[in-house]
């Protein structure tokens, strides 16, 4: 696959997924939160720390969607062993890391808060496993990335 084509589809996808995590945390989830109100009224004080915590857990995923952008522009320009790639995937398994801390830890105190169920942290180890994942393939992604990019450099040297 050419590198502009596999640029166009890497960044449809990342577009794809905003939209799409825009759809759930924003249209979805806070419609479901507002049903559940209307059948249980006795939950109406977890619904918006609920809904703020899954809003501020959204944005560094947003953060990796636009860094994940400027890597597929840059593999379209035919510099995907780069550096600045290297660097870009190391950052967003920072992201990947800390929002993964995050989520976990916040799920923990929204059940010690007495705002959440045993069941939903449990289930919630779920989203906590695939952020691990994720950071792993990203830190695995930046130093394949870097060495390539050395390796890259070294032979633009050699005549």
């Amino acid at each position: 696959m050419e590198q502009k084509t596999l640029s166009k589809w890497i960044s449809l996808v990342l577009y794809g997924v905003a939209f799409i995590g825009f759809f759930i945390f924003f249209v979805i989830i806070p419609m479901y939160g507002k049903s559940l109100l209307h059948f249980y009224p006795e939950f109406s004080n977890r619904f918006w720390p609920w809904l703020i915590f899954l809003w501020v857990f959204s944005l560094p995923c947003y953060a990796a969607i636009i860094i994940g952008l400027r890597i597929s522009k840059r593999i379209g320009l035919d510099q995907s062993f780069s550096m600045e790639n290297a660097g870009s995937l190391k950052l967003i398994s920072y992201l990947a890391a800390s929002d993964t801390v995050f989520f976990t830890l916040g799920n923990g105190a929204m059940l010690l808060w007495g705002l959440s169920h045993p069941g939903v942290a449990l289930a919630s180890l779920i989203v906590s496993f695939i952020g691990f994942a994720v950071t792993i393939a990203a830190a695995a992604l930046s130093h394949l990335v870097k060495k390539a990019a050395i390796m890259k450099e070294e032979n633009d040297f050699t005549i």
